[in-house]
């Protein structure tokens, strides 16, 4: 039994406050948004881009810095992206124009990309294999409270004491993590010394994503969308034909070729994270709209699944470390899709029992998927990997977060062939977005189920 104080738990310590700022700093301002709109006098389409462009630089610098994090070491990396939070959140206090604010948000992007790409990889190397999926369940607890604590705890803080104290708890939190890391972390973790970064496949990856991203988020509203859209496939086709042919890739497409537990575990990552990001989204609008809860009580109602998540998290990723990771990430998959299934057939009995009831079969699906599918990846892959796996595993989520935001926003800009308006037509599109997202994880039960012929 390792001391509570030990070298090994007091990175933990660490690495569990930055997992929990880098979401919470993505969700936080969500309730703020009007406020901010105030102070700076601009309307609903320029303000949306205050919670998108965190997503967007996290997205396009997460792989990039997975590889600068090899190179100059995975401690450095870690430790700029604590510090452009602190120096980013603090700067906010003499902002004076939305355009500032967004470079600002630009910025801690950048910063919670740096801790995507090297938060997991250096638990991995500090944490032996037989405690490995114990620790990495702490860290999914905290990226999940963190994700779901943000718009609540950012809605109260912009309520009693104006949406720029948000920015100063960020502020706070990261400092302690950097005084703490300073502190404790003397290890730089670099596995390719000499190497250098594919500034050209960067380019290609970072253009691909922002195209594949506007198209999808503005495919209903602009006519070119669709073209930007098919112009980053396109260019992402591109990148990954480059890559093959590269000595040193950005990403290395060998590994999915030749690594089944590495890249169905991504894949079904993806389509969790596809498949159960809006899930806050569409209930909140359920909740209010449909169901009349305040604001508050809504955000009461929804932390039932996070707070599920954050107890059974650790257990289930020291689970990981004994029993097979394909049943336990199967059946969690399988788990989140039932949920997701009673969400959809129980929408028209406006039954806050039976929404409380699918939100504790999905907070269970998400305990038992996501720390052993993280394990799964990041044990996949030799010591020389673990940056990249790193940044993989956060770019999927990211991406998985985009296609789940783009899938709310096509349907519920439906139309109903019947005369069905207002609230049924809502409930009506909730319930489709439901049903969608329960096929999107029975397609993953599949590759969760496929990642190994008969291992782990």
């Amino acid at each position: 039994m390792k001391p509570f104080f030990s070298y090994e738990n007091r990175i933990l310590v660490i690495i569990m406050i930055v997992s929990f700022l880098a979401p919470f700093t993505s969700s936080a301002l969500t309730l703020s948004l009007p406020d901010i709109g105030i102070a700076y006098g601009v309307g609903e389409s320029l303000l949306s881009w205050v919670l998108e462009i965190f997503l967007i630089s996290s997205t396009i610098f997460v792989l990039p810095l997975g590889k600068a994090a090899d190179i100059l070491g995975k401690r450095k990396v870690f430790l700029v992206g604590i510090l452009s939070f602190t120096v980013s959140s603090a700067a906010v206090f003499w902002v004076h124009s939305i355009e500032e604010l967004l470079f600002l948000r630009f910025i801690q992007g950048i910063g919670s990309a740096m801790i995507y790409a090297t938060s997991m990889a250096i638990i991995v190397l500090v944490y032996p294999q037989e405690r490995r999926g114990k620790a990495m369940g702490l860290v999914i607890a905290a990226v999940y409270i963190g994700l779901s604590a943000g718009p609540v705890l950012g809605g109260f803080l912009n309520y009693y004491y104006t949406w720029k104290s948000i920015f100063l708890f960020i502020a706070v939190c990261s400092t302690v993590a950097a005084i703490l890391t300073f502190g404790t972390m003397k290890t730089e973790w670099i596995s390719d010394k000499g190497g250098r970064i594919d500034y050209k496949g960067s380019f290609e990856y970072a253009a691909a994503l922002v195209m594949i991203m506007y198209g999808l988020s503005e495919i209903l509203d602009s006519f070119s969308a669709k073209y930007f859209l098919a112009a980053g496939v396109g260019v992402f086709a591109f990148f990954i034909r480059n890559q093959m042919k590269t000595a040193k890739p950005l990403l290395p497409v060998r590994l999915f070729l030749d690594n089944r537990v590495f890249s169905y575990s991504s894949f079904a990552a993806m389509l969790n994270y596809s498949a159960t990001f809006a899930i806050s989204f569409l209930l909140s609008l359920y909740l209010q709209n449909i169901m009349q809860y305040t604001s508050r009580d809504a955000g009461i109602i929804l932390l039932v699944q996070p707070i599920l998540m954050a107890l059974l998290s650790p257990a289930m990723g020291a689970l990981s470390d004994r029993v097979s990771i394909s049943v336990l990430a199967s059946g969690g998959m399988a788990c989140i899709a039932l949920g997701l299934a009673g969400l959809a057939l129980s929408v028209p009995w406006q039954s806050i029992y039976a929404v409380m009831l699918c939100l504790v079969i999905i907070g269970g699906g998400f305990s038992l998927f996501t720390a052993p599918n993280n394990n799964a990846i990041m044990s996949a892959v030799p010591k020389s990997f673990y940056g990249t796996a790193s940044s993989v595993l956060g770019t999927v989520r990211l991406i998985g977060q985009v296609f789940s935001v783009a899938i709310v926003t096509l349907v519920l800009s439906r139309t109903s062939t019947e005369n069905v308006m207002g609230n049924e037509l809502l409930m009506e599109n909730i319930r489709f977005a439901f049903f969608v997202f329960t096929i999107l994880c029975v397609i993953g039960i599949f590759p969760s189920m496929k990642r190994t012929a008969g291992g782990k």
